[in-house]
């Protein structure tokens, strides 16, 4: 494992303890609106953690994606004392279904609904006083889906719109030298490595390694040849160049729902993985923090179709 340099993010400083004591709970659910009308007299900030509910492989459970948004959201709230909500917990996972009657277990939403739901989440906050919403996103496939309501958003309200995505496919960021797989053995995909240590760190109870299978994703049966997939991305390689696309399920390019090797998985690396992650993000959210913000509408009035 490579050392990186430390490079943590500010804590609450001892100026910061009597808006601690204010708040029992970083969850937004948790408290009543007394406390929210008394944290928006100090900040306007709030996370939104998001994910999905879906299949990753005999080994896993199907919270996986959730409990990286979760986990890391709640480190960056006890870091720099923000708010955040309960996590949006199903996603956009149609890949995921697998054949009918077989017991998969993901729950997807349309692309539609996943995009009211952001919506009225945001809309409700910023009616409330929030000016800068954070999606906390731990599902890759969320990212094809969500940029309209982003600019939405930002368009019809004003508000600063971010959206994170702490995780790691083909690019490892700040995770750089964590993992050990290498990169013919996807260190970063569905089930591998990354998601096994960060599920290991979390619960191991949760973690069967009993089931876990070193597996390789595919070419879809329905591709010649010619059209070759080693990973979880939707496009191929054909004639060394990586130009086509396709709308492919996941039991089309890898039968048991795991791309890669989850054997080299320790909680360590999930714990160094959370912490790398949720410091990294801690430190943006607090730069974001200083951005001179004008919402000019507030008032959710489309709330009931």
């Amino acid at each position: 494992m490579t050392e990186r340099p430390e490079r943590r993010v500010p804590h609450l400083t001892e100026g910061d303890q009597d808006f601690r004591d204010k708040f029992r709970s970083w969850n937004l659910a948790d408290l009543s609106y007394v406390d929210i009308e008394e944290y928006l007299k100090t900040k306007d900030t709030i996370l939104v953690p998001m994910a999905s509910t879906e299949q990753h492989g005999p080994h896993l459970p199907l919270y996986t994606d959730t409990i990286t948004a979760v986990e890391i959201t709640n480190r960056i709230s006890e870091q720099i004392g923000v708010l955040h909500t309960p996590p949006l917990w199903a996603g956009y996972s149609p890949q995921h279904m697998y054949g009918v009657g077989q017991g998969r277990g993901t729950i997807t939403l349309r692309a539609s609904t996943l995009l009211n739901l952001m919506n009225d989440v945001a809309r409700s906050l910023i009616h409330h006083g929030f000016s800068r919403i954070i999606f906390i996103n731990g599902h890759g496939s969320n990212t094809k889906v969500v940029d309209p309501v982003l600019r939405k958003l930002r368009y019809e309200t004003g508000a600063l719109i971010s959206f994170v995505k702490p995780f790691m496919e083909r690019y490892e960021g700040i995770l750089a030298g964590l993992m050990e797989n290498p990169p013919e053995e996807t260190p970063g995909w569905h089930s591998s490595e990354l998601e096994t240590s960060q599920d290991l760190a979390w619960n191991p109870d949760l973690v069967r390694m009993e089931r876990a299978v070193d597996t390789r994703a595919h070419t879809p049966a329905f591709l010649p040849e010619a059209f070759k997939k080693n990973d979880g991305m939707p496009d191929t390689e054909f004639e060394g160049y990586q130009y086509f696309t396709f709308p492919m399920d996941h039991h089309e390019f890898v039968e048991n729902g795991i791309i890669g090797n989850p054997m080299r998985a320790t909680a360590e690396k999930g714990e160094e993985a959370f912490r790398r992650y949720s410091e990294h993000v801690a430190r943006g959210i607090i730069e974001l923090q200083k951005v001179d913000v004008n919402v000019h509408t507030r008032e959710f009035i489309d709330r009931t179709m």
